[in-house]
């Protein structure tokens, strides 16, 4: 093989390298053989991808739920391709449809610029400002002529909108559609003509607005945009989206502590979710957690803390994590400990919790440990224990409890 045809290898390589990584985590990929093609012809042309996420300013904070998608950007920044990240100052003031059952109060453009402002603050949390492209799409909507908006109406049916599963809902049931709703997805896929935009990304629910940018590229002779979609991220509830209108969310801008707890309450069935897309973990890690899970050998406690570390990590640094969570094992202990308790000591390894109990005179045998186990009625750190067979690394100041009143607090050795 000559030179070129192992420069063409490595360009292949590379090109599935980060499709890999771009597709981990997405709901869909459409198409993901244009994704590659458009990796490739980056890497063969040293140009990267501008990739396109719209925000409208409709809240004034943002929360991790949001985040899902930001990580994803962030992912194609340390890939070495760009971010259009725009701002819909102009879409803002009509809101998006998606998942309303009725017509969205116009925002005054004072408001818009103060939601856009706390955007702009606090998206540089995730996304790296030197490889992102900050845009306001009043930019080039607000100057559309009245013949080009017509040009935009005229590349789709009414029918293909009531396509859409909320404007389908309202029109069955008879509820009032205004016609400048119907623009939305229309001046959402202007954008991306207006910015040549490679890749957009967004959440599940956007599809129907991503879908259009494609089809509105097309009409202008562009060649289409590829669309990623990322899952929608349950809030504390484990029921709802997250959000904060709901009191359900993790805030970007939370305090480390508030943070911290916020995540420590997180449904157990939520967790592997949770680490894959908004802790920041590395894949590997969230996979050995996950796995840890699955088999016993790390309990969802202790998954948890990892993830409620992370993220304190993520947006307030190192030291403000470890101080969250010492303050919340020593608020937790003091809620429901008593104030002296027995030290047992054991040597620095991996133990199972039913001998354990054993050897600590927790319980007379182990079938006793067993049933106490299956009743409920051990806790470590608080939280209950339901398998038997856990086996878990101790640590110095890890308490198990039995009953009401029986604990002990252990002390590694070595």
């Amino acid at each position: 093989m000559g030179e070129r045809g192992r420069k063409v290898l490595d360009l292949e390589k590379e090109a599935l390298r980060q499709l890999d990584i771009l597709s981990h985590g997405a709901v869909d990929v459409i198409p993901k053989e244009e994704l590659l093609e458009k990796l490739k012809r980056s890497l063969e042309t040293k140009t990267p991808l501008r990739v396109k996420l719209g925000l409208d300013p409709t809240a004034p904070d943002i929360h991790i739920g949001h985040t899902v998608v930001l990580n994803k950007l962030r992912q194609f920044q340390d890939l070495g391709h760009h971010v259009q990240l725009v701002i819909g100052d102009f879409t803002g003031r009509i809101g998006d449809p998606t998942g309303k059952s009725e017509t969205r109060k116009q925002l005054t453009e004072e408001q818009v610029q103060e939601n856009a402002a706390t955007y702009r603050a606090q998206v540089f949390k995730v996304l790296d400002e030197e490889r992102t492209m900050l845009h306001f799409n009043a930019t080039w909507l607000s100057s559309l002529q009245f013949a080009e908006v017509l040009r935009l109406g005229a590349t789709v049916t009414v029918a293909r909108m009531l396509e859409r599963d909320d404007f389908k809902k309202r029109f069955s049931e008879n509820v009032a559609i205004s016609i400048h709703e119907l623009f939305y997805p229309l001046m959402q896929a202007y954008d991306s003509v207006a910015l040549e935009t490679d890749v957009e990304l967004g959440g599940t629910d956007q599809t129907f607005n991503l879908l259009m940018g494609r089809t509105l590229q097309k009409e202008y002779g562009m060649s289409p945009q590829v669309v990623i979609t990322m899952p929608l991220i349950e809030g504390l509830d484990g029921v709802q989206k997250m959000s904060k209108s709901l009191g359900n969310y993790i805030g970007v801008d939370d305090e480390p502590k508030d943070m911290y707890g916020k995540a420590m309450s997180i449904p157990d069935e939520l967790m592997v979710k949770y680490l894959t897309l908004v802790s920041g973990l590395r894949k590997d890690e969230v996979e050995a957690l996950e796995a840890g899970l699955v088999g016993g050998t790390v309990h969802p406690r202790d998954a948890k803390m990892k993830l409620a570390h992370a993220l304190v990590t993520r947006f307030h640094g190192r030291t403000a994590a470890e101080l969250a969570q010492e303050a919340f094992v020593r608020v937790f202990q003091k809620r429901s400990l008593p104030d002296e308790i027995e030290s047992f000591a054991l040597e620095a390894e991996r133990v199972a919790l039913v001998p354990l109990l054993v050897r600590a005179g927790m319980a007379p045998s182990n079938s006793e440990a067993r049933r106490l186990i299956a009743g409920g009625g051990v806790k470590m750190d608080g939280e209950t224990v339901n398998d038997a067979a856990l086996e878990f690394e101790p640590r110095t100041g890890m308490v198990l409890q039995v009953g009401k009143r029986r604990f002990i607090k252990l002390d590694v050795q070595g």
